[in-house]
């Protein structure tokens, strides 16, 4: 595998990063050439990690020089292949990973920013906000391992997006180094500065494309003083959409997160997470799982959504519930939500589809989509769940009992392109928070506006004109 580059080109890297920053040892690289799936495997004759912005500078114009593709990777928890690489003697590329780089630089309570660099862990960013009694939103099933730079690249979701946005709105200012190795110096910490182009967002959710991010000053907020945690059953996604209706109106911005599992979902993780348990005791077909935070010392959030679910259950929107009462009640409920994946891996192949569409099209998506789905491949099992308060549904196809892998898997591109477009013609997204990487370039060709891909293009053509960073990915 090392000779995809020259012993000249890797003494350089050695040089530029010092040998605690290279791993060429076969055994030592197959766990980052892998996604997470593995769905896609890779191949690569070095991983460089440089320990600072300078080295980061360095690496790129040695790239740069010499013609070789650089794939940035973070904690490699992607689920699109846009971190694996795919080198070749004849188009070498290497992994370049911030993984040394894990610095909180600086922590400003007063201006509630945090600055840190893009190596850190996103558990580790939620930490040091902790310290310092403030909250970092961005929280996701895989934020021990997960790193923020490309939680960035990719513009991550996960589950307080109602209350708090994208990482696109989490961050303030950027630290990038770019193609040729010069660094945009753009850690600012400002909330006003009409200064130009807001070249940050350039990068958020480029996938590495455009230049290595390094560092990132992002948004914090107070920490919530009461948490209310609880899950309820609901008739059917109709319901669960009447329910979130009624709840942001009640609630108002309280609601941290507002999301729906469908009884195949919980049946996988029941059946696969050893120390799960249905929290409902009638098994319904669906289930919602909210959250309410408050900033206000003794505002009792518990009390609050206790009294809106009462009345939701007087009402018959709700048919059962149950509220945590303790910490460890409240980590059960989320622990079923965060290992549905992980479920599902274990269950057996699957086919995943991250969509968004308007709420009022959740219902007629999800039938469509179904009808779809059975008829290209009966008895296919659906599971279907995710972030209902903004739209963002995994509408996920598990491998039928009986049939063989790579019949199965052979399906895929026809299903998945049906499916998307159901997504689309509904005014909705085929790719809502896990990027697109190497799995759906088919589909930004197909489905994005021109105009618009030809600007992504003309954007990609002038900041990296060698067409170094992280090649055959976003772009056919």
């Amino acid at each position: 595998m090392g000779d995809d580059l020259s012993k000249s080109v890797l003494d350089q890297f050695d040089a530029a990063v010092g040998s605690a920053g290279l791993v060429t040892h076969p055994d030592d690289l197959a766990p980052f050439l892998t996604e997470w799936r593995g769905l896609f495997h890779g191949r690569a004759p070095v991983l460089v990690a440089p320990a600072n912005t300078i080295e980061v500078a360095e690496v790129l114009r040695i790239c740069q020089r010499d013609r070789i593709g650089v794939v940035p990777q973070g904690g490699n928890t992607g689920l699109a292949g846009g971190a694996i690489p795919h080198s070749t003697p004849e188009r070498p590329q290497i992994l370049l990973s911030a993984r040394r780089m894990k610095t909180i630089r600086e922590l400003d309570p007063t201006n509630y920013t945090i600055t840190a660099e893009a190596g850190c862990l996103l558990s580790a960013v939620q930490a040091a906000a902790e310290e310092a009694d403030r909250l970092f939103p961005l929280s996701l099933a895989a934020e021990g391992s997960c790193q923020l730079g490309g939680n960035i690249s990719t513009n991550a979701g996960g589950t307080n997006v109602l209350r708090y946005g994208t990482t696109r709105d989490l961050v303030m200012g950027l630290e990038v180094v770019l193609p040729d190795g010069r660094t945009v110096n753009g850690l600012r910490g400002l909330r006003k500065d009409n200064t130009g182009y807001d070249l940050k967002q350039l990068f958020i959710g480029a996938e590495g494309t455009l230049g290595f991010i390094t560092a990132a000053t992002c948004k914090l907020f107070p920490r919530p003083r009461s948490v209310a945690t609880a899950m309820v059953a609901v008739t059917d996604p109709d319901a669960a959409i009447g329910l979130y209706s009624e709840a942001r109106s009640a609630l108002g911005d309280q609601m941290n997160a507002f999301e729906l599992i469908s009884r195949v979902a919980m049946d996988l993780v029941l059946t696969h997470i050893p120390g799960t348990s249905d929290p409902l005791s009638e098994s319904p077909d669906w289930y919602v799982l909210m959250e309410l935070g408050s900033t206000l010392a003794g505002s009792g959030a518990d009390d609050v959504l206790q009294a809106f679910l009462s009345k939701c259950i007087d009402k018959g929107r709700v048919k059962d519930g149950v509220l945590a009462q303790t910490e460890a009640q409240r980590e059960a409920l989320w622990r079923i939500r965060h290992t549905i994946s992980e479920a599902e891996k274990k269950a057996g192949a699957g086919i995943k589809h991250d969509i968004s569409v308007p709420l009022p099209a959740i219902t007629q998506f999800l039938q469509q989509a179904e009808a779809l789905a059975v008829r290209r491949i009966p008895d296919v099992i659906v599971v279907a769940f995710g972030h209902l308060g903004d739209g963002n549904l995994h509408f996920n196809l598990n491998l039928p009992p009986g049939t063989r892998t790579d019949k199965f898997m052979d399906l895929r591109e026809a299903v998945s392109q049906e499916i998307h477009s159901v997504a689309v013609d509904l005014g909705g997204s085929f790719s809502a928070e896990h990027g697109i990487g190497s799995l759906k370039r088919k589909e930004l060709n197909r489905l994005s506006d021109p105009v618009s891909l030809s600007l992504m293009r003309t954007i990609k053509a002038a900041l990296d004109p060698a067409g170094i960073m992280n090649p055959g990915k976003l772009f056919l």
